[in-house]
């Protein structure tokens, strides 16, 4: 395990990849699905 391993962490920063070991900023995703919600209704 290290940055060649896509798997952790460190290998999601390595590559600038996202996923379930590196999600994407708190902020960001409150924004996303406030908006979301209000198209649905």
């Amino acid at each position: 395990m290290g940055k060649g391993d896509i798997r952790t962490k460190r290998g999601k920063i390595a590559r600038g990849t996202y996923g379930s070991k590196r999600p994407r900023s708190k902020q960001r995703r409150k924004k996303n699905r406030s908006k979301d919600n209000a198209d649905k209704r």
